[in-house]
């Protein structure tokens, strides 16, 4: 099963979207998952509980690298497509 996080700053609308694409992509492609999402301060401290983060570029920078979860810097956080192939590539 893989955790996702999706982050923006205040943990409301954004982060919501992004989660909801992020499952629409994980379900459509048959990966079982659990998502999530938060503000940056909320990620910053259980970052390492999932496999992957998803945040803006602006935010992504802020949060610690120095676990096993990997971490997607998206340019737009509203574009499936980049997300869909920044998620597949991962999980290769």
């Amino acid at each position: 099963m893989v955790k996702l996080l999706a982050v923006c700053g205040n943990g409301m609308g954004t982060s919501m979207l992004m989660k909801l694409k992020a499952k629409g992509i994980l379900d459509k492609h048959k990966i079982q998952n659990a998502c999530e999402n938060c503000s940056i301060g909320q990620a910053k401290a259980g970052i390492s509980a999932y496999d992957i983060v998803i945040a803006s570029t602006h935010l992504a920078s802020q949060l610690n690298s120095n676990t096993k979860t990997k971490i997607i810097a998206l340019k737009n956080i509203l574009d499936v497509k980049e997300m869909e192939a920044r998620i597949l590539e991962i999980l290769k």
